[in-house]
Protein backbone atom coordinates (compact mmCIF):
# COMPACT_ATOMS: atom_id res chain seq x y z
CA UNK A 1 0.00 0.00 0.00
CA UNK A 2 2.98 2.36 0.33
CA UNK A 3 2.89 3.01 -3.42
CA UNK A 4 -0.71 4.18 -3.07
CA UNK A 5 0.06 6.90 -0.54
CA UNK A 6 1.79 10.22 -1.09
CA UNK A 7 5.05 11.37 0.48
CA UNK A 8 2.99 13.62 2.74
CA UNK A 9 0.93 10.64 3.88
CA UNK A 10 4.09 8.65 4.60
CA UNK A 11 5.61 11.54 6.55
CA UNK A 12 2.51 11.83 8.71
CA UNK A 13 2.48 8.08 9.32
CA UNK A 14 6.15 8.21 10.35
CA UNK A 15 5.55 11.08 12.80
CA UNK A 16 2.51 9.36 14.30
CA UNK A 17 4.47 6.13 14.68
CA UNK A 18 7.48 7.86 16.26
CA UNK A 19 5.22 9.57 18.79
CA UNK A 20 3.51 6.29 19.65
CA UNK A 21 6.81 4.41 19.98
CA UNK A 22 8.23 7.06 22.30
CA UNK A 23 5.24 6.67 24.61
CA UNK A 24 5.52 2.89 24.36
CA UNK A 25 9.05 2.90 25.78
CA UNK A 26 7.52 3.57 29.19
CA UNK A 27 4.14 1.94 28.67
CA UNK A 28 4.29 -0.98 26.17
CA UNK A 29 1.23 -1.33 23.97
CA UNK A 30 0.05 -3.50 21.11
CA UNK A 31 -2.55 -2.36 18.55
CA UNK A 32 -4.76 -5.23 17.41
CA UNK A 33 -7.12 -4.64 14.48
CA UNK A 34 -10.39 -6.57 14.40
CA UNK A 35 -12.20 -6.60 11.08
CA UNK A 36 -14.49 -8.70 8.96
CA UNK A 37 -17.46 -8.31 6.69
CA UNK A 38 -20.80 -7.59 8.36
CA UNK A 39 -22.27 -10.30 10.59
CA UNK A 40 -18.92 -12.05 10.86
CA UNK A 41 -18.95 -11.45 14.64
CA UNK A 42 -16.50 -8.59 15.29
CA UNK A 43 -18.45 -7.11 18.21
CA UNK A 44 -18.95 -10.54 19.76
CA UNK A 45 -15.26 -11.40 19.38
CA UNK A 46 -14.09 -8.23 21.15
CA UNK A 47 -16.64 -8.64 23.94
CA UNK A 48 -15.56 -12.26 24.52
CA UNK A 49 -11.84 -11.33 24.25
CA UNK A 50 -12.17 -8.79 27.06
CA UNK A 51 -14.67 -10.70 29.21
CA UNK A 52 -12.60 -13.87 29.37
CA UNK A 53 -9.42 -11.99 30.33
CA UNK A 54 -11.07 -9.69 32.87
CA UNK A 55 -13.01 -12.56 34.46
CA UNK A 56 -10.32 -15.24 34.23
CA UNK A 57 -12.08 -17.39 31.66
CA UNK A 58 -11.31 -20.95 30.66
CA UNK A 59 -8.41 -20.46 28.23
CA UNK A 60 -6.29 -23.64 28.29
CA UNK A 61 -4.38 -22.80 25.09
CA UNK A 62 -3.54 -19.24 26.18
CA UNK A 63 -0.25 -20.00 27.90
CA UNK A 64 -0.04 -16.98 30.21
CA UNK A 65 -3.50 -17.74 31.62
CA UNK A 66 -2.95 -21.48 31.78
CA UNK A 67 0.27 -21.09 33.77
CA UNK A 68 -1.28 -18.62 36.21
CA UNK A 69 1.00 -15.74 35.22
CA UNK A 70 -1.76 -13.15 34.71
CA UNK A 71 -2.27 -11.08 37.84
CA UNK A 72 -5.21 -9.09 36.51
CA UNK A 73 -6.70 -7.57 33.36
CA UNK A 74 -8.70 -4.34 33.39
CA UNK A 75 -10.01 -1.60 31.11
CA UNK A 76 -8.29 1.78 30.89
CA UNK A 77 -8.88 4.98 28.98
CA UNK A 78 -8.05 4.55 25.31
CA UNK A 79 -5.23 6.66 23.82
CA UNK A 80 -7.27 8.16 20.95
CA UNK A 81 -9.82 10.67 22.24
CA UNK A 82 -11.21 11.34 18.76
CA UNK A 83 -12.22 7.69 18.18
CA UNK A 84 -15.50 6.40 19.65
CA UNK A 85 -15.11 3.96 22.53
CA UNK A 86 -16.16 0.35 21.99
CA UNK A 87 -19.15 0.07 24.31
CA UNK A 88 -18.06 -3.12 26.03
CA UNK A 89 -20.34 -2.81 29.05
CA UNK A 90 -23.48 -2.36 26.91
CA UNK A 91 -22.56 -5.31 24.72
CA UNK A 92 -21.94 -7.58 27.73
CA UNK A 93 -25.28 -6.58 29.24
CA UNK A 94 -27.00 -7.53 25.99
CA UNK A 95 -25.19 -10.87 25.83
CA UNK A 96 -25.36 -11.93 29.48
CA UNK A 97 -28.51 -10.32 30.87
CA UNK A 98 -30.84 -10.04 27.88
CA UNK A 99 -29.26 -12.94 25.97
CA UNK A 100 -29.46 -11.04 22.68
CA UNK A 101 -26.66 -10.40 20.22
CA UNK A 102 -25.31 -6.83 20.28
CA UNK A 103 -25.63 -4.38 17.41
CA UNK A 104 -23.18 -4.89 14.54
CA UNK A 105 -20.14 -2.72 13.88
CA UNK A 106 -21.16 0.40 11.96
CA UNK A 107 -18.05 2.54 12.39
CA UNK A 108 -14.60 2.57 13.96
CA UNK A 109 -14.30 2.13 17.72
CA UNK A 110 -11.50 1.41 20.15
CA UNK A 111 -10.90 -0.09 23.58
CA UNK A 112 -7.78 -0.41 25.77
CA UNK A 113 -7.33 -3.55 27.85
CA UNK A 114 -4.30 -3.60 30.17
CA UNK A 115 -2.89 -6.90 31.37
CA UNK A 116 -0.53 -7.24 34.34
CA UNK A 117 1.45 -10.46 34.20
CA UNK A 118 4.60 -12.22 35.35
CA UNK A 119 7.10 -13.09 32.64
CA UNK A 120 7.88 -16.78 32.15
CA UNK A 121 11.66 -16.16 32.11
CA UNK A 122 14.05 -14.65 34.62
CA UNK A 123 15.40 -12.23 32.00
CA UNK A 124 11.87 -11.15 31.17
CA UNK A 125 11.08 -10.48 34.84
CA UNK A 126 14.29 -8.48 35.14
CA UNK A 127 13.76 -6.18 32.14
CA UNK A 128 9.97 -6.11 31.68
CA UNK A 129 7.44 -4.21 33.75
CA UNK A 130 5.06 -7.13 33.31
CA UNK A 131 2.38 -4.84 31.91
CA UNK A 132 0.93 -4.79 28.39
CA UNK A 133 -1.80 -2.50 27.04
CA UNK A 134 -3.77 -4.02 24.17
CA UNK A 135 -5.51 -1.38 22.07
CA UNK A 136 -8.32 -3.15 20.22
CA UNK A 137 -9.42 -1.32 17.06
CA UNK A 138 -12.78 -2.41 15.65
CA UNK A 139 -13.67 -1.39 12.10
CA UNK A 140 -15.95 -2.67 9.29
CA UNK A 141 -14.32 -4.90 6.69
CA UNK A 142 -16.44 -3.17 4.04
CA UNK A 143 -14.36 -0.03 4.60
CA UNK A 144 -11.16 -2.03 4.18
CA UNK A 145 -12.30 -3.12 0.73
CA UNK A 146 -12.10 0.55 -0.29
CA UNK A 147 -8.31 0.65 0.04
CA UNK A 148 -7.64 -0.93 -3.40
CA UNK A 149 -9.53 2.04 -4.89
CA UNK A 150 -6.48 4.20 -4.08
CA UNK A 151 -4.68 2.54 -6.98
CA UNK A 152 -7.55 2.90 -9.48
CA UNK A 153 -8.78 5.93 -11.39
CA UNK A 154 -12.47 6.54 -11.99
CA UNK A 155 -12.53 4.86 -15.42
CA UNK A 156 -10.89 1.70 -14.01
CA UNK A 157 -13.32 1.67 -11.08
CA UNK A 158 -16.27 1.98 -13.49
CA UNK A 159 -15.06 -0.84 -15.75
CA UNK A 160 -14.47 -3.19 -12.82
CA UNK A 161 -17.83 -2.39 -11.21
CA UNK A 162 -19.74 -3.10 -14.41
CA UNK A 163 -17.65 -6.22 -15.04
CA UNK A 164 -18.52 -7.67 -11.61
CA UNK A 165 -22.19 -6.73 -12.01
CA UNK A 166 -22.40 -8.81 -15.20
CA UNK A 167 -21.35 -12.05 -13.47
CA UNK A 168 -24.20 -14.62 -13.45
CA UNK A 169 -24.61 -14.42 -9.67
CA UNK A 170 -25.13 -10.63 -9.85
CA UNK A 171 -26.72 -10.00 -13.25
CA UNK A 172 -30.37 -10.05 -12.12
CA UNK A 173 -29.62 -7.85 -9.12
CA UNK A 174 -28.00 -5.17 -11.26
CA UNK A 175 -30.76 -4.95 -13.90
CA UNK A 176 -32.40 -1.77 -12.55
CA UNK A 177 -29.06 0.01 -12.18
CA UNK A 178 -27.99 -1.10 -15.68
CA UNK A 179 -31.30 0.06 -17.17
CA UNK A 180 -30.97 3.48 -15.58
CA UNK A 181 -27.29 3.78 -16.57
CA UNK A 182 -28.16 2.96 -20.18
CA UNK A 183 -30.31 6.13 -20.38
CA UNK A 184 -27.47 8.38 -19.19
CA UNK A 185 -25.03 10.26 -21.40
CA UNK A 186 -21.77 10.74 -19.44
CA UNK A 187 -20.90 13.72 -21.64
CA UNK A 188 -24.16 15.53 -20.81
CA UNK A 189 -24.17 18.49 -18.42
CA UNK A 190 -23.82 17.63 -14.74
CA UNK A 191 -27.17 17.19 -13.00
CA UNK A 192 -27.46 16.69 -9.24
CA UNK A 193 -30.72 14.73 -9.44
CA UNK A 194 -29.30 12.39 -12.09
CA UNK A 195 -26.22 11.81 -9.94
CA UNK A 196 -28.42 11.09 -6.93
CA UNK A 197 -30.62 8.62 -8.85
CA UNK A 198 -27.58 6.75 -10.15
CA UNK A 199 -25.95 6.62 -6.70
CA UNK A 200 -29.15 5.33 -5.06
CA UNK A 201 -29.66 2.68 -7.74
CA UNK A 202 -26.03 1.56 -7.50
CA UNK A 203 -26.25 1.39 -3.68
CA UNK A 204 -29.48 -0.65 -3.90
CA UNK A 205 -27.70 -3.17 -6.15
CA UNK A 206 -24.79 -3.45 -3.67
CA UNK A 207 -27.20 -3.99 -0.76
CA UNK A 208 -29.07 -6.70 -2.68
CA UNK A 209 -25.77 -8.51 -3.29
CA UNK A 210 -25.16 -8.52 0.44
CA UNK A 211 -28.40 -10.29 1.42
CA UNK A 212 -28.18 -13.86 2.72
CA UNK A 213 -29.56 -15.38 -0.49
CA UNK A 214 -26.43 -14.30 -2.41
CA UNK A 215 -24.02 -13.60 0.49
CA UNK A 216 -21.59 -11.72 -1.77
CA UNK A 217 -18.61 -9.95 -0.26
CA UNK A 218 -16.70 -7.82 -2.81
CA UNK A 219 -18.89 -4.71 -2.74
CA UNK A 220 -16.89 -1.47 -2.83
CA UNK A 221 -17.29 1.41 -2.12
CA UNK A 222 -17.83 0.26 1.46
CA UNK A 223 -19.45 3.48 2.67
CA UNK A 224 -22.35 2.91 0.26
CA UNK A 225 -23.30 0.04 2.58
CA UNK A 226 -22.31 1.75 5.84
CA UNK A 227 -22.33 5.51 5.18
CA UNK A 228 -22.17 6.68 8.79
CA UNK A 229 -22.06 10.49 9.03
CA UNK A 230 -21.36 10.76 5.27
CA UNK A 231 -24.91 9.78 4.33
CA UNK A 232 -26.21 12.16 1.66
CA UNK A 233 -22.88 13.95 1.17
CA UNK A 234 -21.49 14.63 -2.35
CA UNK A 235 -18.60 12.28 -1.54
CA UNK A 236 -21.16 9.43 -1.54
CA UNK A 237 -23.30 10.74 -4.41
CA UNK A 238 -21.50 9.13 -7.33
CA UNK A 239 -21.69 5.89 -9.28
CA UNK A 240 -19.81 4.07 -12.06
CA UNK A 241 -20.67 5.13 -15.60
CA UNK A 242 -20.64 2.82 -18.66
CA UNK A 243 -18.86 3.46 -21.94
CA UNK A 244 -16.58 6.25 -20.79
CA UNK A 245 -14.65 7.95 -23.57
CA UNK A 246 -10.87 7.94 -23.49
CA UNK A 247 -9.13 11.09 -22.33
CA UNK A 248 -10.09 13.87 -19.98
CA UNK A 249 -13.76 14.47 -19.15
CA UNK A 250 -15.32 17.72 -20.38
CA UNK A 251 -15.55 20.33 -17.65
CA UNK A 252 -19.09 20.63 -16.30
CA UNK A 253 -20.16 17.21 -17.60
CA UNK A 254 -21.74 14.40 -15.59
CA UNK A 255 -18.58 12.37 -16.21
CA UNK A 256 -16.44 15.16 -14.69
CA UNK A 257 -18.78 15.46 -11.68
CA UNK A 258 -18.67 11.71 -10.96
CA UNK A 259 -14.91 11.57 -11.41
CA UNK A 260 -14.38 14.53 -9.06
CA UNK A 261 -16.57 12.98 -6.36
CA UNK A 262 -14.86 9.61 -6.72
CA UNK A 263 -11.48 11.28 -6.19
CA UNK A 264 -12.90 13.23 -3.22
CA UNK A 265 -14.08 9.94 -1.72
CA UNK A 266 -10.56 8.56 -1.95
CA UNK A 267 -8.94 11.75 -0.62
CA UNK A 268 -11.29 12.56 2.26
CA UNK A 269 -12.54 9.11 3.25
CA UNK A 270 -10.23 6.29 2.17
CA UNK A 271 -6.78 7.85 2.68
CA UNK A 272 -7.43 9.16 6.21
CA UNK A 273 -8.87 5.76 7.19
CA UNK A 274 -5.69 4.03 6.00
CA UNK A 275 -3.29 6.60 7.47
CA UNK A 276 -4.96 7.03 10.86
CA UNK A 277 -5.97 3.44 11.54
CA UNK A 278 -4.67 0.67 9.25
CA UNK A 279 -1.07 1.98 9.10
CA UNK A 280 -0.90 2.00 12.93
CA UNK A 281 -1.74 -1.68 13.52
CA UNK A 282 0.65 -4.29 14.93
CA UNK A 283 -1.57 -7.37 14.72
CA UNK A 284 -4.75 -8.19 12.80
CA UNK A 285 -7.58 -10.70 12.93
CA UNK A 286 -9.93 -11.02 9.94
CA UNK A 287 -13.25 -12.69 10.78
CA UNK A 288 -15.32 -14.30 8.02
CA UNK A 289 -18.73 -15.95 7.94
CA UNK A 290 -17.74 -18.78 5.61
CA UNK A 291 -20.83 -20.88 6.31
CA UNK A 292 -23.25 -18.31 4.93
CA UNK A 293 -21.20 -18.19 1.72
CA UNK A 294 -21.03 -22.00 1.63
CA UNK A 295 -24.80 -22.16 1.83
CA UNK A 296 -25.15 -19.64 -1.01
CA UNK A 297 -22.97 -21.77 -3.30
CA UNK A 298 -19.66 -21.73 -5.23
CA UNK A 299 -20.23 -18.25 -6.73
CA UNK A 300 -20.51 -16.76 -3.21
CA UNK A 301 -17.42 -18.68 -2.13
CA UNK A 302 -15.45 -17.35 -5.12
CA UNK A 303 -16.59 -13.83 -4.25
CA UNK A 304 -15.58 -14.31 -0.60
CA UNK A 305 -12.16 -15.52 -1.77
CA UNK A 306 -11.84 -12.36 -3.89
CA UNK A 307 -12.78 -10.20 -0.90
CA UNK A 308 -10.33 -11.91 1.48
CA UNK A 309 -7.58 -11.57 -1.14
CA UNK A 310 -8.22 -7.83 -1.46
CA UNK A 311 -8.47 -7.35 2.32
CA UNK A 312 -5.15 -9.08 3.05
CA UNK A 313 -3.44 -7.19 0.22
CA UNK A 314 -4.33 -3.92 2.00
CA UNK A 315 -2.20 -4.53 5.09
CA UNK A 316 1.46 -3.68 5.63
CA UNK A 317 2.75 -7.09 6.64
CA UNK A 318 6.25 -8.01 7.76
CA UNK A 319 8.72 -7.39 10.51
CA UNK A 320 10.87 -4.23 10.55
CA UNK A 321 14.28 -3.61 12.06
CA UNK A 322 15.15 -1.94 15.36
CA UNK A 323 15.46 1.54 13.80
CA UNK A 324 12.74 1.29 11.12
CA UNK A 325 10.20 0.21 13.75
CA UNK A 326 10.41 3.70 15.25
CA UNK A 327 9.06 5.24 12.04
CA UNK A 328 6.73 2.62 10.58
CA UNK A 329 4.54 -0.15 11.92
CA UNK A 330 4.23 -3.54 10.26
CA UNK A 331 1.58 -6.15 10.93
CA UNK A 332 3.66 -9.16 11.84
CA UNK A 333 0.79 -11.54 12.61
CA UNK A 334 -2.50 -11.97 10.75
CA UNK A 335 -5.16 -14.46 11.81
CA UNK A 336 -8.01 -15.37 9.43
CA UNK A 337 -10.81 -16.94 11.45
CA UNK A 338 -14.04 -18.57 10.32
CA UNK A 339 -16.61 -17.69 12.96
CA UNK A 340 -19.72 -19.51 14.21
CA UNK A 341 -18.00 -22.87 14.47
CA UNK A 342 -20.58 -23.66 17.18
CA UNK A 343 -23.14 -23.96 14.36
CA UNK A 344 -21.38 -27.18 13.32
CA UNK A 345 -20.55 -30.37 15.18
CA UNK A 346 -16.86 -30.55 16.10
CA UNK A 347 -16.43 -33.37 13.57
CA UNK A 348 -16.79 -30.73 10.83
CA UNK A 349 -14.43 -28.14 12.31
CA UNK A 350 -11.38 -29.50 10.48
CA UNK A 351 -13.26 -29.25 7.18
CA UNK A 352 -14.28 -25.64 7.92
CA UNK A 353 -10.69 -24.77 8.77
CA UNK A 354 -9.45 -26.42 5.56
CA UNK A 355 -11.89 -24.30 3.54
CA UNK A 356 -10.62 -21.14 5.26
CA UNK A 357 -7.05 -22.12 4.50
CA UNK A 358 -7.98 -22.64 0.86
CA UNK A 359 -9.60 -19.16 0.92
CA UNK A 360 -6.44 -17.60 2.30
CA UNK A 361 -3.84 -19.35 0.13
CA UNK A 362 -4.21 -17.09 -2.91
CA UNK A 363 -4.02 -13.91 -0.84
CA UNK A 364 -0.85 -15.05 0.89
CA UNK A 365 0.76 -15.87 -2.45
CA UNK A 366 -0.21 -12.51 -3.99
CA UNK A 367 0.81 -10.26 -1.10
CA UNK A 368 4.35 -9.79 0.13
CA UNK A 369 4.04 -11.42 3.53
CA UNK A 370 7.77 -11.58 4.18
CA UNK A 371 8.39 -11.78 7.91
CA UNK A 372 4.69 -11.99 8.82
CA UNK A 373 3.00 -15.03 10.29
CA UNK A 374 -0.41 -15.96 8.89
CA UNK A 375 -2.67 -18.57 10.48
CA UNK A 376 -6.23 -19.77 9.99
CA UNK A 377 -8.75 -20.94 12.54
CA UNK A 378 -12.31 -22.20 12.93
CA UNK A 379 -13.71 -20.65 16.10
CA UNK A 380 -16.71 -19.32 17.99
CA UNK A 381 -15.87 -16.37 20.23
CA UNK A 382 -19.06 -17.17 22.16
CA UNK A 383 -20.39 -20.71 22.03
CA UNK A 384 -24.17 -20.66 21.79
CA UNK A 385 -24.67 -24.43 21.46
CA UNK A 386 -23.57 -27.72 22.94
CA UNK A 387 -23.23 -31.07 21.18
CA UNK A 388 -25.22 -34.27 21.30
CA UNK A 389 -26.40 -37.17 19.16
CA UNK A 390 -29.78 -38.52 18.07
CA UNK A 391 -30.79 -41.85 16.58
CA UNK A 392 -32.53 -41.84 13.22
CA UNK A 393 -33.39 -45.42 12.39
CA UNK A 394 -30.15 -47.34 12.60
CA UNK A 395 -28.08 -44.20 12.11
CA UNK A 396 -26.74 -41.96 14.88
CA UNK A 397 -26.48 -38.33 13.83
CA UNK A 398 -24.23 -35.72 15.50
CA UNK A 399 -26.33 -32.68 16.44
CA UNK A 400 -25.95 -29.28 18.03
CA UNK A 401 -28.33 -28.17 20.78
CA UNK A 402 -29.31 -24.59 21.50
CA UNK A 403 -32.13 -22.04 21.58
CA UNK A 404 -32.82 -20.60 18.12
CA UNK A 405 -33.76 -16.93 17.92
CA UNK A 406 -37.45 -16.14 17.65
CA UNK A 407 -38.57 -16.31 14.03
CA UNK A 408 -35.78 -18.58 12.82
CA UNK A 409 -37.01 -21.35 10.53
CA UNK A 410 -36.00 -24.82 9.39
CA UNK A 411 -38.34 -26.37 6.88
CA UNK A 412 -41.88 -25.75 8.12
CA UNK A 413 -40.88 -25.14 11.74
CA UNK A 414 -40.64 -21.60 13.17
CA UNK A 415 -38.90 -21.20 16.51
CA UNK A 416 -40.22 -19.08 19.40
CA UNK A 417 -36.90 -17.95 20.93
CA UNK A 418 -37.56 -19.89 24.15
CA UNK A 419 -37.48 -23.55 23.21
CA UNK A 420 -34.21 -25.47 23.09
CA UNK A 421 -33.87 -27.80 20.14
CA UNK A 422 -31.44 -30.28 18.59
CA UNK A 423 -30.41 -29.68 14.96
CA UNK A 424 -28.39 -31.76 12.56
CA UNK A 425 -26.49 -28.98 10.74
CA UNK A 426 -25.45 -31.03 7.71
CA UNK A 427 -22.02 -31.83 6.33
CA UNK A 428 -19.32 -29.69 4.77
CA UNK A 429 -17.58 -30.87 1.58
CA UNK A 430 -15.02 -33.59 2.26
CA UNK A 431 -12.44 -31.69 0.17
CA UNK A 432 -12.00 -27.93 0.42
CA UNK A 433 -11.78 -27.45 -3.37
CA UNK A 434 -15.31 -28.82 -3.79
CA UNK A 435 -16.73 -25.70 -2.11
CA UNK A 436 -15.34 -23.55 -4.95
CA UNK A 437 -16.18 -25.70 -7.98
CA UNK A 438 -18.77 -23.93 -10.20
CA UNK A 439 -21.80 -25.98 -11.08
CA UNK A 440 -21.15 -28.54 -8.36
CA UNK A 441 -24.30 -28.52 -6.24
CA UNK A 442 -24.08 -29.55 -2.64
CA UNK A 443 -25.89 -32.74 -1.80
CA UNK A 444 -27.55 -30.97 1.10
CA UNK A 445 -27.71 -27.37 2.25
CA UNK A 446 -26.34 -26.58 5.65
CA UNK A 447 -29.05 -26.03 8.24
CA UNK A 448 -28.02 -22.61 9.49
CA UNK A 449 -30.10 -20.90 12.14
CA UNK A 450 -29.11 -18.15 14.55
CA UNK A 451 -29.08 -19.14 18.20
CA UNK A 452 -29.55 -16.99 21.30
CA UNK A 453 -26.42 -16.33 23.38
CA UNK A 454 -25.92 -19.00 26.06
CA UNK A 455 -27.06 -18.80 29.65
CA UNK A 456 -23.89 -18.57 31.73
CA UNK A 457 -23.12 -21.57 33.91
CA UNK A 458 -22.79 -21.26 37.68
CA UNK A 459 -20.54 -23.47 39.82
CA UNK A 460 -21.66 -25.30 42.95
CA UNK A 461 -20.08 -22.46 44.95
CA UNK A 462 -22.30 -19.91 43.19
CA UNK A 463 -19.57 -18.48 40.93
CA UNK A 464 -20.79 -17.43 37.47
CA UNK A 465 -18.39 -18.62 34.79
CA UNK A 466 -17.17 -16.51 31.87
CA UNK A 467 -18.55 -16.70 28.35
CA UNK A 468 -17.97 -20.13 26.75
CA UNK A 469 -16.12 -20.30 23.44
CA UNK A 470 -14.46 -22.50 20.84
CA UNK A 471 -10.73 -21.79 20.29
CA UNK A 472 -10.82 -18.18 21.49
CA UNK A 473 -7.80 -19.14 23.61
CA UNK A 474 -5.88 -20.21 20.52
CA UNK A 475 -6.67 -16.87 18.87
CA UNK A 476 -5.44 -14.97 21.95
CA UNK A 477 -2.23 -16.98 22.05
CA UNK A 478 -1.51 -16.20 18.40
CA UNK A 479 -2.37 -12.49 18.65
CA UNK A 480 -0.80 -11.47 21.98
CA UNK A 481 0.79 -14.55 23.61
CA UNK A 482 4.36 -13.86 22.49
CA UNK A 483 4.30 -10.41 24.13
CA UNK A 484 3.60 -12.05 27.49
CA UNK A 485 6.27 -14.76 27.33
Amino acid sequence: MASLTSLTDEARIALDTLSGRATGLFSPSLRVGVTGLSRAGKTVFIAAFVHNLVHGGRLPLFEAQKSGRIARAFLEEQPDDAVPRFQYEDHIDALVKARVWPESTRAISELRLTIEYRSASGWGRLFSRGRLSVDIVDYPGEWLLDLPLLGKNYAEFSREAFGLSELPVRADLSEDWHSLSATIDPAADADEMVARSLAESFAAYLKACKLDERALSTLPPGRFLMPGDLDGSPALTFAPLPGLAEGRARGGSLHAMMERRYEAYKTHVVKPFFREHIARLDRQIVLIDAMQALNAGPAAMADLERAVTEILACFRPGRGGFLTDFFSRRIDRILVAATKADHLHHESHDRLQAIVRRLTDRAVKRANFSGAKVDVLAMAAIRATREGSVKQGRETLPVIIGTPLAGEKIGGETFDGKTETAIFPGDLPAKADMAFEPGKAQDEMLRIVRFRPPKLETTAEGVTLSLPHIRLDRALQFLIGDHMA
